[in-house]
């Protein structure tokens, strides 16, 4: 499950485990099937939302 870690200057970062990042790759894998062109991917991609959840 993603941990955000907080930091000194403010800023958040996300800590993924091997979980999370197989999860997106799947979802990546999922949406984009059917498609050969960068733009037909990008497109694919700017109508999906992934959530993590925090820990």
């Amino acid at each position: 499950m993603a941990h955000i870690i907080e930091n000194l200057n403010g800023r958040r970062n996300i800590k993924l485990n091997t979980e999370d990042i197989l999860n997106i790759v799947r979802e990546y894998q999922n949406i984009t099937t059917g498609s050969y062109t960068y733009s037909e991917i990008r497109e694919k991609l700017e109508k999906f939302e992934l959530f993590l959840p925090e820990e």
